[in-house]
């Protein structure tokens, strides 16, 4: 098994991602330089300059409709892309091959979005449309989840995105989302059993369909009276969460889910910070307590609980990435300013010692883990 999939003695293991649907728009994943001889990938990220490292933390976000104007960013070395919208075009596939091309060594980045169901859906015109968590769960199996989710996937990967920021773990059961409650129908269920079982059957329903899932938002939004995107807010009491809401996540990690979103609210009883830009959120639970090995993703770091914390998109990225995290997401106006100035305090940092080299290593270590990239021939 991979060493990024956990597998727990009391969840089926997600299994690994199956070849999925292809179209004549989306060609082979080009095969990235190697070096001749090394001992892994940790000895030749040890010899990439730190911008080079730094880029590849970045997500870099973009219209489903305007792809193609962030080819330079990506021709730089980002490590992801995320698809904003609601009607993505036909072409998507082909436009996104023509993107990814630009990739150096032909590392490409992840491509991802948001396509849960309901209220969150970014490309159900080429997808289908998919009911909301709370609807799936009061109306389907989880096996019909699983076969739904897989479907989805199939065809996500059909027109070229590789990741799906997705299931929302989160217990709740009020109306939403709002500025007042994220999560609402995002959520399976207030019932732990029910989000757990459900939410992990989405997430090995996207792996079967060739599509890596990210559950969110770690270690649990339910019952949060502020929307993160919008305002500071805390999560319930971590005495609370440890007996409930971190549990799903527990479980899907235990189940080998590949990578986890962590959210901006505050833990109260654990942290002052947003959870994203915290070392005991990140390092100390979701590493060392839970044992989660795999891809540690923000949510954004645009959002109003950063801000309010007293954090650019810059100076919130090097404080996650200290704390723990791997990639970073965040949305602006002025998309190249923002992804070269964080870049820019990713290696400033590093430079002053506030980041260390070892930190960074390690998280692109992780994301090119997750991309099955290999920098040394066998």
């Amino acid at each position: 098994m991979p060493a990024l999939l956990l597998a727990g003695c009391n969840s089926p293991a997600i299994p690994e991602p199956t070849p999925g649907p292809t179209t004549a728009s989306v060609p082979p994943t080009t095969t990235p330089v190697v070096t001749p001889s090394c001992d892994g990938n940790a000895a030749v990220l040890a010899t990439w300059s730190v911008t080079r490292l730094a880029e590849q933390t970045v997500v870099v976000p973009v219209d489903e409709t305007d792809v193609g104007s962030i080819g330079a960013l990506v021709a730089d070395g980002a490590g992801g892309v995320i698809l904003f919208g609601s009607q993505a075009p036909a072409d998507l596939g082909a436009q996104l091959a023509a993107l990814l091309a630009q990739a150096p060594d032909g590392i490409e980045p992840f491509v991802m979005t948001d396509q849960e169901g309901g209220a969150v859906q970014r490309m159900a015109n080429l997808v289908g449309d998919m009911p909301s968590a709370r609807t799936m769960a009061a109306t389907m199996s989880a096996e019909q989840i699983r076969a739904l989710a897989k479907q989805a996937g199939a065809a996500m990967l059909a027109n070229g995105v590789t990741m799906d920021l997705a299931p929302v773990l989160d217990l709740d059961d009020r109306p939403g989302p709002s500025d007042t409650n994220p999560d609402g129908t995002r959520s399976f269920s207030k019932d732990r059993t029910v989000a757990q079982a459900d939410g992990i059957a989405f997430a090995q329903g996207l792996t079967d369909g060739g599509v890596i899932p990210v559950v969110k938002h770690f270690p649990g939004l339910g019952s949060t009276t502020g929307n993160t995107d919008v305002v500071a807010a805390p999560t319930l009491p971590w005495s609370t969460l440890q007996q409930d809401g971190l549990l799903p996540f527990t479980a899907a990690i235990e189940a080998g889910v590949p990578a986890v979103m962590v959210a901006n609210a505050t833990v109260p009883g654990l942290t002052t910070s947003p959870a994203s830009l915290s070392p005991e959120v990140i390092t100390g639970v979701l590493r060392q307590q839970l044992h989660f090995t795999g891809l540690v993703m923000t949510d954004s770091l645009s959002g109003g609980a950063i801000e309010s914390a007293g954090y650019s998109v810059p100076t919130a990225t090097v404080a996650a990435l200290v704390a723990g995290a791997d990639m970073i997401l965040f949305t602006a106006n002025d998309v190249p300013g923002t992804t070269r100035q964080t870049v820019q305090a990713i290696v400033g940092a590093v430079d002053s010692g506030a980041l260390s080299r070892a930190r960074l290593e390690d998280a692109v270590g992780h994301i090119l883990a997750l991309k099955k990239v290999n920098l040394c021939r066998p």
